[in-house]
């Protein structure tokens, strides 16, 4: 980070949606994100890891604007976002810079380019918008020369085609312009890889990283597979972040946190990713109970993930873990925070509780993998 002050600070973000079921149905309360804490930095990349439906999507909309939290606070450089929005004007960073700042390249993005518009009209629009005063000339060098950066040769010809005579690689890339051409300080890159092909991503990946850096852009992906999460963020020096059920549960350096996992959750999506170099245990079972993904109108007490977690103890079900780096002694050398209490010193009562007894599933199935959804 080449600053103090983060592009981004989230203090003890909730978003609750509420949710009826049919037409005389009482409203229920959805808790998709629920005391998050994060910064992003300026030139920064942090991957946000976890099942579909732990809220990661929702987290990521919030940081960037599009999604107002329920509480809590989400700051851009200090400018509390949506403060700037009730205020317009006077607000001391102004509202539609922030929206400039913050932008977004969809998992889906064809569904995010206007299927009547060729290419070169919709990388005009910013530029349009922002740059007010370049000439049209100007304007059709600048997209040319992005399209060439990303390896769309000839530029002249690929701006006149419309999305749906481009690739899925090629689309994605367009997304990626348009959202580079705002200069923007940060992009949320929600499953921006999954939609394409194995050989391709990571090609788009390295791509992603090397304009990162040449436009001093900081990164936050989305993304259900840690192999991606790993690749994205090793590079750079990032962070994963691990998501379940709408809270943060661990965070930290890419390598702490594969090849020492402080949640027993991390282990599970560790064991889930057959492809991932990174592993502390050779097990062929999955390090999980058989039971399904609570469900997030009526979360379970204490910790979360106590009624699918091979470590419960009593204590697990009545309190609920906060992020806390590493202090016991059973831990390795890694101190990046865990919400668990197997992290905790020998004093707290986790230590001295009983284990829960196995739980099994109501239908037998158990989810452990993240999907291609949206959460």
């Amino acid at each position: 980070m080449s600053s103090d002050q983060p592009v981004i600070s989230m203090e003890d973000v909730e978003v609750h949606f509420t949710n009826k079921s049919g037409f005389f149905s009482d409203e229920q309360t959805v808790q998709a994100v629920n005391g998050v804490d994060l910064e992003i930095g300026e030139n920064d990349v942090v991957a946000l890891v976890g099942e579909s439906g732990c809220g990661k999507t929702t987290l990521g909309k919030t940081a960037i604007g599009l999604q107002r939290p329920t509480s809590g606070s989400v700051k851009y450089r200090g400018q509390d976002i949506w403060e700037a929005r009730e205020n317009g004007s006077d607000a001391e960073i102004p509202f539609g810079d922030i929206r400039r700042a913050l932008q977004i390249i969809h998992q889906d993005p064809g569904s995010s380019l206007n299927p009547n518009r060729r290419v070169l009209n919709t990388l005009e629009r910013p530029l349009k918008t922002w740059h007010p005063e370049m000439s049209t000339d100007d304007r059709e060098a600048r997209i040319h020369g992005m399209l060439e950066r990303v390896g769309m040769k000839p530029a002249e010809d690929y701006s006149g085609r419309y999305p749906h005579q481009l690739s899925g690689g090629e689309k994605q890339r367009v997304a990626l312009i348009r959202a580079l051409l705002m200069n923007p300080d940060l992009i949320l890159a929600d499953e921006a890889v999954s939609a394409l092909d194995v050989s391709l991503r990571v090609d788009m990946m390295d791509l992603m990283l090397e304009l990162q850096d040449q436009f001093n852009t900081s990164f936050l992906f989305i993304s259900h597979n840690l192999s991606n999460a790993r690749y994205l963020t090793k590079k750079t020096g990032g962070r994963i972040g691990i998501m379940y059920l709408g809270q943060m549960v661990e965070i930290g350096p890419t390598e702490e946190v594969l090849r020492n996992p402080k949640h027993p959750y991390s282990k599970v999506l560790q064991w889930a990713t057959p492809d991932l170099e990174a592993k502390t245990d050779d097990v062929s079972e999955p390090p999980i109970r058989e039971i399904d993904i609570p469900d997030p109108v009526d979360p379970p007490s204490g910790c979360r993930f106590h009624t699918r977690c091979p470590e419960a103890r009593e204590a697990c079900a009545k309190e609920e873990p906060t992020l806390e780096e590493s202090t016991h002694q059973r831990g390795a050398d890694a101190t990046h925070p865990a919400a668990c209490f197997r992290v905790y010193d020998d004093d707290h009562p986790y230590w001295d509780s009983e284990p829960i007894e196995d739980l099994e599933s109501t239908d037998g199935r158990s989810s452990i993998t993240g999907g291609e959804a949206d959460d």
